[in-house]
């Protein structure tokens, strides 16, 4: 790796938004390090094909972000711990793209255990990634994490998704607290809203392909670069009430 160039660590960067964000930074001249679910393959091939046409910039790793186990496993081979080398990775950008719904339901038709498992994967997972691998990012590096409009109660006037509402609104009060313990120093802090797009997430009838919201997402990354603090922005770089 040359030592000009920016890395970014994307973590869920296997389809749609986080495979989107991962070609993008590439076309931007960073190196990438992308994860996959180790026991979900779909959009690995995707993904290797682009490791295939960036050699040597793009690295997939295996991770299920959901397994404390798993994020200690990656931290310490990205930090070059027990190599024997002591040859770490330094992040400009570490990035949380993983996010999860089940349904459009009222919340007290929601069942335990899909309440469960939507606030583990929406916002208690994403926390986990960021305290366990924050400390590979450069004290005036970027941590990100994909949240939602949806998350804001200001503009929650309709109403709907209840628990995946509720599950980015936790998960923007999660890294309000950790901003808040000063546990990232000087680095630049991202809740950042893609916009309504055409994913699994999104729906076929949402506003913006993925090719659209991508380009604004990294945008958004790269203006906010030296600012410390959290922002809650969106695609196009507009504040996203609370």
């Amino acid at each position: 790796m040359t030592d000009n160039r920016n890395t970014a660590l994307v973590i869920g960067a296997s389809r749609t938004l986080g495979l989107g964000l991962a070609t993008e930074l590439l076309r931007r001249g960073w190196d990438v390090i992308g994860t996959v679910r180790g026991h979900r393959r779909t959009g690995l091939h995707e993904l290797a094909e682009l490791a295939d046409a960036h050699p040597g910039r793009l690295t997939v790793e295996s991770l299920e972000m959901t397994d404390p186990e798993q994020l200690t496993a990656l931290r310490d081979r990205l930090a070059g711990t027990g190599n024997g080398n002591g040859n770490g990775r330094t992040l400009d950008l570490l990035f949380v793209n993983a996010a999860i719904t089940r349904g459009d339901l009222p919340i007290g038709e929601v069942p335990t255990d899909m309440f469960t498992e939507v606030m583990v994967t929406n916002a208690l997972s994403p926390m986990r990634a960021v305290e366990t691998l924050g400390p590979l990012v450069a004290p005036a590096g970027t941590i990100g994490v994909m949240s939602s409009s949806q998350g804001s109660i200001t503009l929650n006037t309709f109403g709907g998704q209840d628990l995946y509402r509720a599950s980015k609104s936790a998960l923007n009060q999660l890294m309000r607290c950790y901003a808040a313990r000063d546990t990232a120093g000087d680095r630049t802090l991202l809740l950042l809203d893609p916009g309504w797009v055409r994913t699994e997430l999104g729906g076929p009838g949402a506003e913006l392909s993925v090719e659209e919201s991508v380009p604004g997402v990294a945008d958004t990354i790269e203006r906010h670069r030296g600012k410390p603090g959290l922002h809650f922005v969106d695609h196009q770089g507009q504040v996203v009430p609370w």
